[in-house]
């Protein structure tokens, strides 16, 4: 019974979206020295830059139909995170602080001072690290399903992640993605590790970090979601979101939660995200 109920844990907190089977080409893909790690990175289009930051055991490719969709009117910068996609592991725990550093010295390599930046699940938290971290490289924010305390998650997910083993993963789409992805492909169980230590680690950032973040943001989640949705709220009234003085005009805030939505299926639905998001980005800053 543990072995089935992890193992939908782990597809609910991984990936369970089937990829295209055509997508764009990027215009441009290589590796970067990032902090010690060869990272794999890929750019899509043109225009003003969007930065995509995938979830856990996702990669570049999981994230296609968000990175395809945003690419019609941006530029997509979409990279490998820490031992995922190609990007090879390397001696150290995996952590939402060394991976905002990762972000910043990649957008540093590739000559990107500022960017739009779009994060889900993992990707939505480290969205969150970075603008705390690296506030001068977030132009606008939006973050799908993203935490900043493990209080946010309910709870009984977060005892369930704490049970996760590889083999929980077996015959599932993120253990065949990283097999076929990844340069070492027998340390998939080395990852699963890293991130149930990060998934288990108490998050508990504080509240005036989140409040200090300069990017106007867009709060994401679901209505049935890993992450409770009063938290998505939380962060929308810790960022200033909620009622003008008049009642009559929005602020730089945005609060969006996608109906009828698993937040394994969040991919499932750039027919409604990409012109959010796109909208969003699209404003400018004040």
């Amino acid at each position: 019974m543990l072995k089935m109920i992890c193992a939908a844990v782990a597809v609910t907190v991984g990936l369970s979206v089937a990829v295209p089977a055509a997508v764009a080409q990027p215009a441009k893909k290589g590796y970067a020295d990032v902090n010690g790690l060869k990272m794999h990175y890929e750019v899509h289009g043109s225009g003003r830059p969007v930065m995509v930051l995938h979830g856990a055991y996702m990669s570049t490719e999981s994230m296609k139909p968000m990175i395809d969709g945003l690419a019609k009117t941006r530029q997509v910068i979409a990279m490998d995170l820490q031992a995922h996609g190609r990007t090879a592991d390397i001696d150290r725990p995996i952590t939402y602080e060394a991976m905002a550093d990762d972000v910043d010295a990649l957008m540093e390599e590739l000559g990107v001072a500022q960017a739009d930046i779009f994060g889900y699940s993992m990707g939505g938290t480290l969205a969150y690290q970075l603008a705390i971290r690296h506030p001068e490289r977030v132009r606008r924010l939006a973050a799908a399903s993203g935490t900043y305390k493990t209080a946010g998650m309910y709870p009984e997910l977060v005892a369930m992640i704490g049970q996760m083993t590889p083999e929980v993963f077996a015959g599932s789409p993120m253990e065949a993605e990283y097999k076929k992805l990844a340069p070492q492909p027998e340390n998939f169980s080395k990852l699963v590790a890293k991130l149930v230590k990060l998934d288990t680690t108490p998050q508990d950032w504080p509240a005036d970090a989140i409040k200090a973040i300069k990017a106007p943001t867009l709060v994401i989640s679901t209505d049935a979601d890993v992450i409770q949705p009063e938290h998505s709220v939380e962060i929308f009234r810790l960022r200033g979101g909620g009622h003008s003085p008049d009642f009559m005009s929005a602020g730089t805030t945005e609060l969006a939660i996608l109906p009828g939505t698993s937040h394994m299926a969040v991919m499932e639905r750039t027919d409604i995200l990409v012109p959010m998001v796109t909208n969003f980005f699209d404003k400018e800053v004040k």
